[in-house]
């Protein structure tokens, strides 16, 4: 007999305040569109959550209190722009969508933690995955994922984690974060050369705990499925994580503006399905994916309903 998995979409209307400005690709229609996508497909065993306020002390998990400190500070006044760098631009509700970002990758945990989802999806903005321990870059402000890990070990006792990132472009904030920490490991596809320029195989970790493929301008399917079925999957198996963290970025489709892959729905559906096979091995089935990349509005938008549909899937009974 099989029963339909539960699968919790965590979200916050704050995450639609976050204003990048005219042209920005980050923008608020990356998120409406995500929602609408997943209204529309019904997905079964769909439940929706409101994300709650990252505290300073769960950013301080990861990230350093000067840096925590700043950008809760920061005001910015109505109707204006704050450059941080050439990529990060804040508005008045940019720090509150940060905020809610990294609270909804904690939800997300204690949902999967407490057994009250099978999976979770946060979709939110801003990313998070270029966010370094002491600074914000890449549109990113706070690594959610790495605050999400963090906190599956202060509050759940979850010590060894893992975290696939499947985004074009390189998590360097999370491989930061991850670095020293053996129990801690980062496996990544990307395509090379790209922003920010890491993720070279022969970045490895400081207990070879990281792992990435880059992938060259032009890879598509083949090369994808090539470098997860041969090098990555493998190495999350063997690391035997007690939960898996996904930074979901679909921005090496073939339509995205920002990166010259050529991946389609179907391979994050296919990626989707063979990470959370390794959850139902190792992980007790506890998986949770954070929105990271994806700036092709219909793109966008299909894959994430791919993404999520196979995170649920059906389990048996």
């Amino acid at each position: 007999m099989l029963r339909i998995m539960t699968i919790a979409v965590i979200t916050h209307p704050a995450c639609l305040t976050h204003d990048t400005g005219p042209g920005h690709p980050e923008r608020i229609e990356r998120l409406r569109a995500v929602l609408d996508a997943l209204d529309l497909a019904e997905i079964p065993g769909l439940i929706r959550e409101e994300a709650p306020r990252a505290s300073a002390d769960q950013l301080a998990a990861v990230h350093t209190r000067a840096h925590v400190d700043a950008l809760l500070a920061l005001h910015v006044g109505e109707g204006e722009h704050a450059a941080l760098d050439a990529d990060t631009v804040l508005s008045t509700g940019s720090v509150e969508a940060a905020l809610r970002a990294a609270g909804a990758v904690i939800r997300a945990v204690d949902l999967v933690a407490e057994d009250k989802a099978h999976a979770a999806f946060a979709a939110v903005r801003p990313p998070g995955h270029h966010a370094e321990p002491d600074r914000a870059m890449g549109f990113c402000l706070f690594n959610s994922v790495a605050v999400g890990a963090m906190h599956a070990r202060s509050r759940h006792g979850l010590v060894r984690i893992a975290v696939a990132d499947f985004d074009v472009h390189h998590g360097n904030g999370t491989q930061a974060a991850f670095w020293d920490d053996p129990a801690l490991f980062f496996a990544s596809t990307h395509q090379s050369p790209l922003y920010p320029g890491s993720g070279a195989r022969h970045e490895r970790g400081a207990a070879g705990n990281i792992a990435n493929a880059p992938l060259a301008p032009g890879s598509g399917s083949r090369e994808f499925r090539q470098a997860w079925s041969r090098d990555l999957l493998p190495a999350i198996d063997a690391f035997v994580p007690v939960l898996l963290l996904v930074s979901a970025g679909f921005d090496a489709h073939a339509s995205d503006p920002l990166a010259q892959m050529r991946l389609h729905a179907e391979d994050y559906a296919w990626l989707t399905r063979e990470l959370v096979a390794l959850a139902q091995k190792h992980c007790g089935g506890r998986i949770v994916s954070t929105l990271e990349g994806g700036y092709d509005l219909a793109a966008l938008a299909e894959c994430a309903v791919a993404h999520v549909e196979a995170l649920g899937g059906r389990a048996q009974a």
